[in-house]
C-alpha cells in the first residue's frame, strides 16, 4: 500500500508542471513575452530598462517601466522576480 501510494504521489508531481518565476534581470525577450499580458513592446521596454539603470532591484520597479503602471505591476507580481543580490 505504501509504494501504491508513493506511485500515484510521484505521477501527480510530475503531471503539474513547474512554475518559476521571471527573473527580471536574467530574462530574454522571448521569455518576458511567455508571461501573459507581455508582448513584444513590454518586453523591449523591461530590458531598456534594466540596461539603463543597471537591472531592477524589485519587482515593484516595473511601475517605471514605459507602459506599467500600478495596477498592472500589481497583477505580474507573482510572474516575476527580482534575485537577492542580483
Amino acid at each position: 500500500m505504501k509504494n501504491l501510494f508513493a506511485a500515484i504521489v510521484l505521477a501527480m508531481s510530475m503531471a503539474i508542471p513547474a512554475y518559476a518565476a521571471v527573473n527580471l534581470n536574467t530574462a530574454t525577450q522571448a521569455e518576458l513575452e511567455a508571461v501573459k499580458g507581455i508582448g513584444p513592446s513590454k518586453a523591449k521596454a523591461i530590458i531598456a530598462y534594466r540596461e539603463k539603470n543597471g537591472g531592477f532591484k524589485s519587482v515593484d520597479e516595473l511601475a517605471n517601466v514605459k507602459g506599467f503602471g500600478k495596477a498592472s505591476v500589481e497583477k505580474l507580481k507573482g510572474e516575476f522576480e527580482v534575485p537577492a543580490g542580483k
